[in-house]
């Protein structure tokens, strides 16, 4: 049972990893680059949903739909005025303004009188209840990680799927150039790319929220999910979720049977391990090039 109780602990951690990967992954899959401002983004939308909880009294619902809208709509504009005019310089470029973009947001929050420097709770609902099954206890902050990263998974992957902006997104990230001649808006994809990571950065951020407060610093876990998506395959969403959970669960895991200090180390012991027996990830695709 306390196996069990560590496994759902280690798995609601994951989904945080895995919703904060799909980022990774979605921006890379558009525009092959990597953008380390993900946890940034969630924190910024963590602090989203509490200012409209706390300063405007919405319910939080109606606080996080608003929370997740509008980090979508700074997703874009952000990729419109900052990443798009660096598009084709090298990717080393892109990578360090993203990290700045990262900086720039951290100060930007730490700077609001009152709020940006402390430490809040946010109010959910379901704060401090457990559900109990026999002997195992679960609480509800967990249950509701793991069921709304369930739903947005199906959502993300019937977008994908069936509609055409999905369709459109998938020939973007195969070839940019061969989907231009056909017809297909890359630039605008390329913004609408960067708007659904930041939308799902919130979603992950409003989620860890009950859990681990809303603070400055709370954008730090996205260290933690750069080895999910590389555990799962850069080119992959759902190696994005999967390798997120493999993650959670390891460091569930060491945190418990391990000596102190091991579960911070253990998910980049679990990156090295991957990278030397299965360096493309779990899902991740093999590359060949013709020379």
């Amino acid at each position: 049972m306390q196996l069990l109780q560590l496994l759902i602990s280690g798995v609601a951690q994951g989904c945080i990893y895995g919703l904060i990967a799909l980022g990774f992954v979605l921006i890379y899959k558009a525009t092959e680059t990597v953008s380390f401002a993900q946890g940034d983004l969630m924190m910024v939308g963590a602090f989203g949903g509490f200012l409209t909880m706390t300063l405007l009294g919405f319910p939080f619902w109606l606080a996080f739909i608003a929370s997740v809208l509008g980090m979508a709509v700074f997703g874009v504009v952000l990729e419109r005025l900052v990443i798009r005019p660096i598009l084709g310089q090298p990717a080393f470029s892109i990578v360090m303004l993203t990290i700045g973009v990262g900086y720039v947001l951290r100060g930007a929050v730490t700077m609001i009188p009152g709020i940006g420097t402390d430490t809040h709770t946010l109010p959910v609902p379901y704060a401090n209840e457990v559900l109990r099954w026999g002997a195992l206890v679960i609480s509800a902050e967990q249950v509701v990680v793991i069921g709304v990263t369930a739903v947005l998974c199906a959502l993300l992957y019937a977008m994908f799927r069936y509609s055409k902006l999905g369709i459109a997104m998938q020939a973007s990230s195969q070839n940019q150039l061969a989907a231009y001649y056909m017809g297909i808006p890359v630039k605008r994809l390329n913004g609408l790319v960067w708007g659904l990571a930041a939308g799902v950065a919130a979603i992950a951020g409003l989620l860890l929220a009950p859990i681990t407060f809303v603070h400055a610093n709370m954008g730090f876990i996205g260290l933690k999910a750069f080895p999910a998506a590389v555990v799962g395959g850069f080119g992959s969403l759902p190696g994005a979720i999967v390798g997120g959970l493999v993650i959670g669960v390891v460091e569930a895991l060491a945190g418990f049977y391990l000596p102190e200090g091991f579960k911070d180390i253990a998910p980049y012991i679990v990156v090295l391990i991957m990278l030397v027996l299965k360096p493309n990830g779990l899902f991740g695709e093999k590359l060949r090039k013709k020379v």
